[in-house]
């Protein structure tokens, strides 16, 4: 049994409508497996989602600040309220300082969120790993929806960072992202140590969503 978070980001086939959709298929997909399936929508349908489905909904985003005046943020307590698992921190398309992602961790631990670090390369997951989060997710940025997975074409960036994740923090939680589309894929992330993938493209963008998915969890 593994882990699968599955990003929407903000393309077309993730968002208003089809989001519902596709969080439908997650839902349903996670019912008939082991694997634990998330799902992390854009932020302007995320609650929507969170009241439709009974599988953890995540945010892509969350902002380091407090309650005040900063137009356009969120904050951790804004997702708790809204009933989100958690979030991703520092995804490649939304990095944020060091600082900010301590900041944001230690606000998740206080308000019992799930926290998803994402990093780019073995130091920084050890560095992440040391905040202690939930979860770290290595997506090495070059292979982001480029269909080439990272389990196959940096194996040691993923075996690596696990390494030193568990050197630092042996509770945290390893993903392995980045170009991650087949069940093939999934079960070398996990051979290679990883708990489990992030993933976006491979699923939102595929021309058949639910056979992509239940292929990704061996059910095809």
């Amino acid at each position: 049994m593994g882990v699968v978070i599955l990003n929407f980001k903000i393309y077309e086939e993730g968002s208003g409508k089809n989001a519902m959709k596709l969080a439908k298929i997650a839902e349903d997909v996670a019912s008939r497996v082991d694997d634990y399936i998330g799902i992390a929508p854009p932020s302007i349908d995320l609650a929507e989602i969170i009241n439709a489905v009974s599988i953890d909904v995540y945010a892509q985003h969350v902002d380091a600040v407090e309650f005040g005046s900063h137009t356009g943020r969120i904050t951790a307590e804004m997702l708790r309220e809204k009933g989100a698992k958690g979030s991703l921190i520092n995804h490649s398309e939304r990095r944020l300082k060091l600082a900010d992602i301590d900041f944001l961790v230690s606000k998740f631990r206080e308000l019992s969120l799930t926290s998803v670090v994402c990093t780019n390369n073995i130091a920084t997951t050890a560095a992440a790993a040391a905040l202690n989060p939930d979860y770290v997710a290595v997506e090495p940025p070059e292979l982001i929806g480029s269909g080439i997975p990272v389990s196959k074409a940096e194996p040691e960036t993923v075996e690596n960072s696990v390494r030193a994740a568990k050197d630092v923090n042996s509770k945290v939680k390893v993903l392995c992202g980045a170009g991650i589309s087949t069940h093939e894929d999934y079960v070398t992330a996990l051979d290679l140590g990883a708990e489990g993938v992030l993933l976006a493209s491979g699923v939102v963008k595929a021309k058949d969503p639910k056979k992509a998915l239940e292929e990704l969890v061996g059910l095809r």
